[in-house]
C-alpha cells in the first residue's frame, strides 16, 4: 500500500505543477493516467458507476472545481487564475490501493478561500494527530468537526471517508463529523487498519447536489467553494502511518 500510496503522492506533485491558468482539467488528466500506466498501475477510479450516474466514470483524475465538492470530471474547461481545483486521486499497483486528494490554488486565490484550504488541510493533519488504537473513531471525527466548524466553515455530511486496501472502498465508513446515526456505525480504531480519511469542507452550508449532464460532481447547494484533502493512513501500535505522502 505505501507503493501504491507513493505513485499517488507523485501524480498529486505534478498536477500541482501544473495547475496554472489556461491549463484545461482534461490535460492534466491525460498527465496522470499516462504517469499511472508507466507505472504498471491501475486508475481506481476509471470506469466506476453509481446508481445516479449516466456514465461510468471516465477518467483517472476527479478534478473538482471551486463549488464543486468531489467527483468533477476532468473536461475541456480551462482552469481560471483565483479558481481552486480539488484533485482526487486512487491507484491499485500490485493489488493494493492508494488514494489521496489535493486541493490546489490556481494563481492568487481570495483570502477567505485560502482560509477554507488552510482550515481543511489543518482538518486532515488533526484527525490524523488524533489516530491511536482503542480509541473510537466518533472522537476523532468530532474534534475535526468541532475546529472545522470553529473556524465558519461546514463540513459536508454526504460523503465521508473509507476502509480501504486491496478494494477502492471497504468498510468501515469513515464520517468527518458525528451525528446520531453515525454514532451507531461508530468504530474502534484496531492496530493494522487501513483508512481514506477525507474531510470535504464548505465555506457556506453542508448541503450539497449532484450537477452536470453526466450526474458525476457533487457541488455545494449554495455555490459556495469548498477543498478538499484525502490521505489513505495506516493505524500503528502507537499512532498513524500515512501512506500517501510519498515516503517508500
Amino acid at each position: 500500500m505505501r507503493a501504491a500510496g507513493a505513485l499517488v503522492h507523485r501524480v498529486l506533485v505534478r498536477m500541482e505543477e501544473l495547475a496554472r491558468p489556461g491549463v484545461t482539467t482534461a490535460e492534466l488528466n491525460a498527465v496522470a493516467e499516462k504517469m499511472i500506466a508507466e507505472a504498471g498501475a491501475k486508475a481506481l477510479f476509471k470506469g466506476v458507476t453509481t446508481p445516479q450516474a449516466r456514465i461510468p466514470f471516465p477518467a483517472a483524475l476527479c478534478t473538482s472545481v471551486n463549488e464543486e465538492v468531489v467527483h468533477g470530471v476532468p473536461s475541456d474547461r480551462a482552469l481560471a487564475a483565483g479558481d481552486i481545483v480539488s484533485i482526487d486521486c486512487g491507484v491499485l499497483l500490485n493489488g493494493y490501493c492508494g488514494d489521496s486528494a489535493v486541493t490546489i490554488a490556481v494563481g492568487e486565490v481570495s483570502a477567505p478561500v485560502r482560509h477554507l484550504m488552510q482550515v481543511t488541510r489543518r482538518a486532515l493533519d488533526l484527525a490524523i494527530e488524533e489516530i491511536r488504537p482503542d480509541r473510537m473513531w466518533s472522537g476523532v471525527a468530532g474534534r475535526l468537526q468541532q475546529y472545522v466548524e470553529g473556524e465558519g466553515l461546514s463540513v459536508v455530511r454526504e460523503f465521508v471517508g473509507h476502509g480501504i486496501g486491496q478494494e477502492m472502498h471497504e468498510e468501515p465508513k469513515v464520517p468527518n463529523f458525528v451525528d446520531r446515526r453515525q454514532k451507531r456505525a461508530d468504530f474502534r480504531l484496531v492496530e493494522g487498519m487501513t483508512l481514506a480519511i477525507e474531510p470535504m469542507v464548505t465555506m457556506g452550508g453542508p448541503e450539497v447536489c449532484y450537477a452536470g449532464k453526466e450526474c458525476w460532481a457533487v457541488c455545494t447547494k449554495d455555490g459556495r467553494h469548498a477543498a478538499h484533502y484525502e490521505h489513505t493512513v495506516a493505524v500503528t501500535a502507537e499512532a498513524a502511518d500515512v501512506l500517501t505522502n510519498g515516503r517508500v
